[in-house]
């Protein structure tokens, strides 16, 4: 049937009603499909007030909505359903019913999507059964605002339409399709164009994943180690020779590499700029070999006395790593790391610091990417193409992002040793422990005694029960927190003496 507009959603709402109870009055069972659970509660609250037995689908209920939905072909039956209940379960209706009409569709509004409006349509008339489907639009409704609700309600007034009074016309039925069909366009343009954005981060994603799979596999982490230094080896190189400052060489090769510059300044200007990427690169690489078999040297020894002593207790070995800045417990597999003698244990160091630098470039690269998204944008508005922008843009940040990710786990990775404290400073932290603590307790049996002796004195001539009550008082009581501490430094005893005992 055509649509059956109103001018209020309160009137379409009565109206609503008013179909229900008829069709039920006649014997045939109705589905009434909403557009959001709030709709769904607001008409069942209306049925109950006309004393309409009904029931509810709205999503919440996913055990008992095929069971419902299964029943909702019986004579009288009323059942509310929003578009995403009840799907995949066919209502069969008995003879009785078909007899009185079929099952009755009642549409509350219009979707966005003609797709959605007739799935709910083909409820009703399947497979040769009779039935009848209807919508009840309002001048309120979303869709109805959109396209041309003011037209249709000054139609009304010049009319004379009173309240509860509708329009129904095949000719406005049409008109709301095409509607509906423009923002089925719109909405199709907006998907393609979030398509085509997503395809720039696309490509940066399987960029970084195989980097990430590579490092998390670790078939190839030394050779993406070797790509890395290359490259970073490569950006000085090339920065240095764009500014002609060799001391801007000398201090990222510091900084970066943690070693000197493998050539004088006059070689560095006199050769071709590929010739000192490479002797700087193999220069780092000879430095990294070089420091990886020193932290192997350093903890092998650990690692087979543990190994050797509790290795059928332990699974795992927890290895402290720093880089001067941080420290990194790197997990290594306890048997593995002894038979390798420790090799393992370098792995695994790569391993995770490729890792955990991928992880935090990426998630930074991509909130980048987001605020880029939003800002270019207002392109649009200088007759400019933002997806351009957006491609040209992004390749930079991601090109910057890859050169801060090489630089970040080369720093790392040229600065890795064992984590070592210092004995000396150790010792001496232990002995000025004990040092307080012998000072403390002298102070507090001193302040016990004059404490004890002073209660002494006051219980003189007092009753021996009373001096037996007070004495522990005196002698044991204990500093409250905020009380001055006794060794009579003037700070609280919490902030003194109070905090070694704690």
């Amino acid at each position: 049937m055509n649509d059956r507009i109103y001018r209020t959603q309160r009137e379409k709402y009565n109206a609503v009603i008013d179909e229900v109870v008829e069709m039920v009055n006649q014997g045939r069972p109705v589905l009434v499909g909403t557009t959001s659970v709030e709709i769904s509660e607001l008409l069942s609250r209306m049925l109950n007030m006309r004393k309409i037995k009904h029931n509810v689908l709205n999503a919440k209920l996913h055990q008992q909505e095929a069971q419902v939905v299964a029943e909702a072909g019986r004579k009288g039956v009323v059942t509310i359903a929003t578009n995403m209940a009840g799907r995949g379960t066919d209502i069969k209706l008995t003879q009785e019913v078909k007899d009185a009409g079929g099952l009755a569709i009642i549409g509350t509004e219009r979707h966005e999507s003609r797709r959605v409006d007739r799935q709910l349509r083909g409820r009703a008339g399947r497979q040769g059964d009779p039935g009848s489907s209807v919508f009840y639009v309002s001048l309120e409704d979303g869709l109805m605002r959109m396209f041309g609700s003011d037209r249709i309600a000054s139609v009304m007034d010049r009319m004379g339409f009173e309240e509860g009074d509708r329009i129904e016309h095949s000719m406005i039925s049409n008109s709301i399709e095409r509607a509906q069909k423009k923002v089925e366009e719109n909405n199709f343009g907006i998907r393609k164009r979030l398509i085509e954005y997503d395809d720039v981060m696309n490509q940066q994603r399987n960029v970084i994943y195989a980097k990430r799979r590579h490092a998390l596999m670790g078939e190839r982490i030394g050779v993406d180690i070797t790509n890395m230094i290359y490259d970073v080896a490569d950006q000085i190189v090339a920065d240095a020779r764009d500014a002609r400052d060799y001391d801007y060489l000398k201090m990222e090769t510091s900084r970066v590499f943690a070693m000197e510059v493998p050539f004088t300044e006059e070689e560095f200007f006199g050769e071709r700029q590929q010739t000192s990427s490479d002797r700087l690169a193999e220069a780092a690489l000879e430095a990294f070999k070089r420091r990886m078999e020193t932290l192997t040297r350093v903890a092998n020894p650990v690692i087979q006395r543990v190994y050797q002593d509790k290795g059928a207790m332990f699974e795992n070995i927890s290895v402290p790593i720093t880089d001067g800045k941080r420290v990194y417990n790197i997990s290594v597999n306890l048997r593995q790391a002894a038979e390798t003698e420790s090799r393992e244990l370098i792995r695994e160091f790569e391993k995770r610091m490729l890792l955990l630098i991928i992880d935090d470039e990426w998630k930074e690269h991509l909130r980048r990417l987001d605020d880029l998204k939003q800002s270019v944008q207002n392109a649009s508005y200088e007759q400019k193409d933002p997806l351009l922008i957006y491609k040209l843009e992004s390749f930079g940040i991601f090109r910057e992002m890859l050169n801060q990710l090489n630089r970040r786990t080369v720093e790392i990775l040229m600065r890795g040793q064992i984590y070592q404290q210092d004995p000396d400073r150790v010792q001496q932290a232990q002995q000025q422990r004990r040092l307080d603590l012998s000072r403390y307790r002298t102070q507090k049996d001193a302040v016990q005694q004059a404490a004890a002796q002073s209660g002494q004195a006051q219980a003189a001539g007092r009753d021996t029960r009373d001096q037996q009550r007070m004495m522990p008082i005196h002698a044991d009581k204990k500093p409250r927190p905020n009380d001055p501490c006794p060794c009579g430094s003037g700070k609280k005893y919490k902030q003194c003496h109070g905090r070694m005992e704690g």
